[in-house]
Parts: C-alpha cells; sequence; structure tokens
C-alpha cells in the first residue's frame, strides 16, 4: 500500500478519535442535526479504520514471523506463517481500498429513464418497446416503481419515444450504466424472407433531482407551453390544455409530459426532467474534458456507444464493454439483468482501483 493511502488511513483514525470524544459530550444531541451529522460521519470512517487496524496487526504478525525464521527449528513454520499472512493482507488491503474509492452522490436517487428509437424504422420502435419492458420487469423484481412520464407510441407498436421515472432505493447505482446504443438482432415480424435486421436504440439514464433549488434556474430563460394531450380518442381523451412543455432557451434543452390530467402536476413532472437533462449535460461536458485521463468506457454514458447486442437468432446478449455473452436472451427481456448490473459494477470498481493505486 502507497504511502499516500497510508496517510489518509491515519488521518482518518484520528478522525474516528475526535468524533468519539464530540458523541462522549453529554450536550452532543442539543443540536441533532450536529448529531446526525457527526454519526452519519463515524459510521463511514469505521469500518476504514477497523480494516486499517487489522492491516497493521497482519504487518506486526509478518515481522514477528520474520524475526522467529532466523532460527532454523521455527524457519519452516514462519516461512508458512509470512505466506499466510501475505494472502491476508492483500485481501485486507483490497477491502480498504473499496471503502476509499469515491462514493457516487447520485447512487441512491430515483432515475428518468429514456428510450428512443433509432435506426431501423418500424423494428427500432418495436425493440424500444422491449427493452421498455425489460426495464419495467427490472424494477418490479427490485421492488421498484415504474410511472410513465411521456412516451410517443409507433402505429405498428413499441415505441418511437418513451421517457419514465423509476422510483425505488439504489435505482441509479444499478442502472447508470445502461446509457448507450443497443443494438437487436432479429427477424422482423414484417420480413417474408427470414432475413435478419439490425436496429438500434438509445437508452439514457439520468438521476433524478431531489430538490429544484439544487439547481439555478433563471425563469426569464424558460418558455412553457401548454397543448392539448394527444391519444387515441375515446371517453378519455383530454379535452384541456393540460400537456406541458418546457424549453430551456440557453441550452435548448426541451422536456414535457402530458400522462397526468392536471396541468400543475405535468408541469412539475416536466420539470424534474428538464432539471435532470440540464444536469446531465454539465455532467457529460465535465467528463468530455476528463475523456484523456478515463481508461474504462463502462459508466461513460456516451449516447454514441454501441454497448450491448442483442442477439435473438442465436439467443444471446453480449456486452461490449465488459466482453460479456449470455446466451438466455429470453430471460434477461424478461428483465433477468443482475448478472449484467452486477458485472458492469464490478468492472467500473476495478478501474476505479486501478486509478487510485497508479496515482
Amino acid at each position: 500500500m502507497n504511502q499516500g493511502i497510508i496517510n489518509q488511513l491515519v488521518r482518518l483514525s484520528v478522525r474516528l478519535e475526535e468524533l468519539d470524544q464530540l458523541l462522549s459530550n453529554e450536550n452532543v444531541t442539543a443540536d441533532l442535526d450536529n448529531y446526525r451529522k457527526i454519526s452519519r460521519e463515524r459510521s463511514e470512517i469505521e469500518p476504514i479504520t477497523e480494516l486499517y487496524h487489522t492491516y497493521q496487526q497482519i504487518e506486526q504478525d509478518m515481522i514477528t514471523a520474520r524475526e522467529m525464521s532466523v532460527d532454523p527449528e521455527f524457519r519452516e513454520f514462519a516461512a508458512a506463517e509470512i505466506e499466510a499472512d501475505e494472502q491476508k493482507l492483500a485481501v485486507v488491503e483490497t477491502e480498504i481500498l473499496k471503502l476509499l474509492l469515491p462514493k457516487d452522490p447520485n447512487d441512491e436517487r430515483n432515475i428518468f429513464l429514456e428510450i428512443r428509437a433509432g435506426t431501423g424504422g418500424d423494428e427500432s420502435a418495436l425493440f424500444a418497446g422491449d427493452l421498455f419492458r425489460m426495464y419495467s420487469r427490472y424494477a418490479e423484481r427490485e421492488g421498484w416503481r415504474v410511472e410513465v412520464v411521456s412516451q410517443s407510441p409507433s402505429e405498428v407498436g413499441g415505441y418511437k419515444e418513451i421517457i419514465a421515472r423509476i422510483i425505488g432505493r439504489g435505482a441509479y447505482s444499478r442502472l447508470k450504466f445502461e446509457s448507450g446504443a443497443h443494438r437487436v438482432q432479429r427477424v422482423p415480424v414484417t420480413e417474408t424472407q427470414g432475413r435478419v435486421h439490425t436496429s438500434t436504440c438509445t437508452v439514457a439514464v439520468l438521476p433524478e433531482v431531489d430538490e429544484i433549488s439544487d439547481i439555478d434556474l433563471n425563469p426569464a430563460d424558460l418558455r412553457i407551453d401548454t397543448f392539448r394531450a394527444s391519444g387515441a380518442g375515446g371517453q378519455h381523451i383530454n379535452k384541456t390544455d393540460s400537456a406541458v412543455r418546457i424549453t430551456h432557451l440557453p441550452t435548448g434543452i426541451v422536456a414535457e409530459c402530458q400522462e397526468g390530467r392536471s396541468q400543475h402536476k405535468n408541469k412539475a413532472q416536466a420539470m424534474s426532467v428538464l432539471i435532470a437533462r440540464i444536469l446531465d449535460k454539465q455532467v457529460s461536458e465535465q467528463q468530455a474534458e476528463q475523456a484523456a485521463a478515463r481508461k474504462s468506457l463502462v459508466g461513460s454514458g456516451e449516447r454514441s456507444e454501441r454497448i450491448r447486442t442483442y442477439n435473438f437468432p442465436q439467443g444471446r446478449v453480449t456486452d461490449h464493454r465488459v466482453n460479456l455473452t449470455l446466451y438466455k436472451i429470453e430471460q434477461i427481456m424478461d428483465g433477468e439483468l443482475e448478472e449484467i448490473c452486477s458485472a458492469l459494477a464490478t468492472e467500473h470498481q476495478a478501474a476505479q482501483l486501478a486509478d487510485m493505486i497508479e496515482n
């Protein structure tokens, strides 16, 4: 373990002692907000410092074993102890580094899931519908709620575009690596000669902002339009201008919502989507500036990336970022995404660890 990381661990150990002293003060609960802040910080630091103390103990055991190895009578025993301690030390060091990795502040947030048909015409729209069902089923497995914000159905089924809000703890942490271009290879239902066609859809996963105040928007920069929601007709067709479209003039970013019958609720939902898109644009620009330093494509969220291929004739799904191929396309399309999500998260963490060790 390099000296920079050891220095950081020493600082955390000292900080833990300071926090313990603060918490032992009989007046600490007088300010409940501060008490919660101190308690939260301590709960984050304690596991790291405990592992560091374990690391130090293993190092001390190795020193003792090396001293024993000088005696011919204990040399073989000491060599076995040293080998075992070296393995333990490597495991504990990896665990320490994982705990030291920077936390993504958005990981626990709800998300906005945006799916848009790309190349491939009607088949692309049908695939967009399949992807939405896949993510909806995954959300159902996780106990999350799915709310459609806006949709543009295709004449043949599926969607030209659909935007949904997925509400659930950790939704962003599990689905944030889904942003990018998804490619499907299969025989379309309209294909009479049995030829395999290739189509694409783009997926964007945006963290929902907890509070509108988290971003400063000048009302003068917003154009708000109301219009009558589109629909297939019937007794429930919207007869009022309840649909809302909001345009952020400086960036040209647009968001709209027409799913609800209340203009007020549609406006609030559209504003949430707009803010998520503005923040996503800001983050993307920051990531672009740091692109030369980034070594892994996992989680970069580039919309132009071909991140995954769904090959129906071969029954396989391949994620190109981690070279993972699974021959269980039916289960995956039915929402069994855990194996893929875990592989992407593990690869991302490995890249972070490599950067930490190198720097």
